[in-house]
C-alpha cells in the first residue's frame, strides 16, 4: 500500500482509535507454493495500545493448515470510502472538467504473528474478550469452558491471537490539495450524502483541522 506523507496518520492514536471502531476486515494468509493467498473475512477485537488482535474461526476452516505452515499474516481493514468526481478536485486555476477523479478511504494493514489457541480455558478467555467488545451492554451468559451454553460449543472453533509486528495506515482524503479545494470537496460530499460520504467528510474535516494546527507529518 502506497502511503504519501499527506495521507499518513497524524499520530498513532488516529489509526488506533479508527481501528478499534472498525472491527471487520480480511485476514490474508500465505497459501501453498504456487497458490494464491487465502483471504478470510472476519470480525475481530482490537484494543488501542494492546499490540494484539483476537478472533476465532470455525474448526473446519481451510485457513488453519496455512497458518500452521506460515504464521506471518496480514490483517487488512478498509472503510469510510467515497468516490470523488474529477470536477470536485480541480484546482482554482483550471476548468472543472480538467479535475482528476479519485477515491477517498481509510485503511489499516497489520502484519501479525498468528498464534492458534486450542486450550479450552484459554479459548474461553479469548472468546469472552470478543463478547465484551461486541456486546458491552451484556445480555449473554459468561463464556466458560465447563459451563453451558458455550462450553460444549468451544470444541467447534479455534481461537486466534494476532500479535502485531508492523502497522501501515493511510487516510486518503485530499491532504495534498489546497484548503479551498478540500473545502469544496467537503461541501460536495455533504450535498451528495451518498453512503460513506458523511464518514469521509468527517475524516477530511478532522485532518484539515490538524493540518491547520501544523500536526500533519512531513517527509
Amino acid at each position: 500500500m502506497l502511503i504519501h506523507p499527506w495521507d499518513a496518520p497524524t499520530h498513532d492514536g488516529e489509526w488506533q482509535h479508527w481501528l478499534a471502531g472498525n472491527d471487520f476486515g480480511q485476514l490474508a494468509v500465505n497459501g501453498p507454493p504456487g497458490a494464491p493467498p487465502l483471504v478470510q473475512p472476519m470480525h475481530f477485537a482490537y484494543t488501542p495500545g494492546s499490540g494484539e488482535v483476537v478472533t476465532h474461526l470455525a474448526r473446519p476452516n481451510p485457513v488453519w493448515p496455512a497458518l500452521e505452515a506460515a504464521p506471518t499474516v496480514l490483517l487488512s481493514v478498509v472503510d469510510d470510502y467515497a468516490f470523488i468526481p474529477g470536477p470536485w478536485q480541480a484546482t482554482e486555476e483550471e476548468p472543472p472538467e480538467h479535475g482528476v477523479p479519485t477515491s477517498f478511504y481509510a485503511a489499516v494493514q497489520l502484519t501479525c504473528h498468528a498464534r492458534i489457541v486450542d486450550d479450552p480455558e484459554a479459548k474461553a478467555v479469548l472468546l469472552q474478550r470478543q463478547m465484551d467488545h461486541f456486546q458491552p451492554e451484556g445480555g449473554s451468559a459468561p463464556v466458560a469452558a465447563d459451563q453451558a451454553p458455550y462450553g460444549r460449543q468451544l470444541a467447534g472453533i479455534r481461537g486466534l491471537l494476532l500479535q502485531v509486528q508492523e502497522v501501515r495506515a493511510k487516510f486518503k482524503y485530499a491532504g495534498k490539495r489546497s484548503e479551498a479545494v478540500q473545502q469544496r470537496i467537503s461541501d460536495r460530499l455533504a450535498e451528495r450524502n451518498a453512503p460513506g460520504d458523511a464518514a469521509a467528510r468527517v475524516h477530511q474535516q478532522r485532518r484539515l483541522a490538524a493540518a491547520r494546527e501544523g500536526h500533519t507529518r512531513t517527509p
